[in-house]
């Protein structure tokens, strides 16, 4: 699929979007191209009207700086990975790929991220975004830290109601509580972590901007914006990285309660097995086939070993409480 993002009709800095079909040419004052699983068919089109190739799948799936952030006849290449599926059980990460040349903006892409809707949606109303490449590129990247900072946002309040129920005095032992906590936890844990991946692919990114730009005097505004957006995406590393130490230390606190109540379960069982044995050894002493044993003619013999098995009980439970044991 192509969108073709044109330059407005009236002069009120926006742009103008259109679905591009395969008998359409590409219009000349195209300033965003924007290419959702292209076709080779879509690829050949862009390629032949701007004058440059178009990166195949396996291509953006590369991690090599050399592979991703490059210039090549004229335009920069720069690949990177934004948050993706944020809303669904399985966020990923979606390589992106991002072409600047002096003509247009061309975007490729393999998956939906919502930033790209997002910026769409506002770059074709008055006032949204100049018609001009570097002014779209910059205005996605605003997008996609803007993004970033929401889901650090929603992950920080998922985390805080976790928190409260983890140091609930009130909560009691809850073994099924304590597991959904810790999926909770490990998935927003992930969720930051990709997060974080993201954030430091578009740092990569913007540091390439900066210094393949440094000496063409026609894009200063995007070199100062990248300058603007790097401080803030360094700050959203901070969270990140506090939001990442905070999960990491409400699963220990669950991990030690855990083992907390376990530890109090064993020491039941220790102390009831020691509890049970004075009188289980009466017991078998008296249970012995013996034909001679001398309590087995005393009148109060049963009522004596009965006795004796209730206090080899209370006494090892009166020493336990009297050391705190339980």
């Amino acid at each position: 699929m192509m969108m073709v993002f044109r330059t407005g009709k009236l002069e009120d800095a926006r742009l103008e979007s259109h679905m591009q079909s395969a008998s359409e040419p590409l219009p000349d004052d195209a300033v965003w191209i924007d290419l959702l699983e292209p076709t080779r068919e879509e690829d050949k089109r862009v390629e032949e009207h701007i004058g440059i190739a178009i990166p195949t799948r396996e291509d953006m799936a590369d991690i090599e700086p050399s592979e991703i952030l490059y210039t090549e006849n004229g335009a920069r290449y720069m690949t990177a990975r934004v948050i993706s599926a944020v809303e669904t059980d399985r966020p990923r990460l979606a390589a992106t790929t991002f072409i600047l040349s002096p003509k247009a903006l061309v975007t490729v892409r393999y998956d939906e991220p919502r930033p790209f809707a997002l910026f769409a949606s506002r770059a074709v109303k008055p006032g949204g975004c100049m018609a001009t490449p570097e002014a779209v590129l910059a205005g996605l990247i605003d997008a996609i830290i803007d993004r970033s900072a929401e889901v650090l946002q929603q992950v920080g309040e998922v985390v805080d109601e976790v928190s409260y129920g983890v140091f609930d005095p009130k909560a009691g032992r809850q073994t099924d509580r304590q597991q959904a906590t810790l999926r909770t936890l490990g998935r927003q844990g992930d969720l930051v972590s990709k997060v974080r991946e993201s954030l430091v692919s578009i740092e990569r990114m913007l540091l390439f901007i900066t210094s393949s730009l440094a000496s063409e005097h026609t894009a200063t505004e995007l070199r100062s914006r990248a300058r603007t957006v790097f401080r803030d995406l360094q700050s959203l590393e901070e969270h990140a990285t506090f939001i990442s130490g905070k999960i990491q230390f409400l699963l220990d606190a669950t991990l030690g309660l855990v083992n907390l109540e376990q530890n109090n379960i064993i020491k039941l069982f220790s102390v009831m097995a020691v509890v049970f044995m004075p009188p289980t050894l009466i017991a078998s002493i008296y249970g012995m086939n013996f034909k001679i044993i001398p309590e087995l003619q005393f009148e109060f013999g049963y009522p004596m070993a009965l006795a004796m098995m209730v206090m080899s009980a209370i006494v090892p439970y009166l020493i336990f409480k009297w050391r705190k044991w339980l």
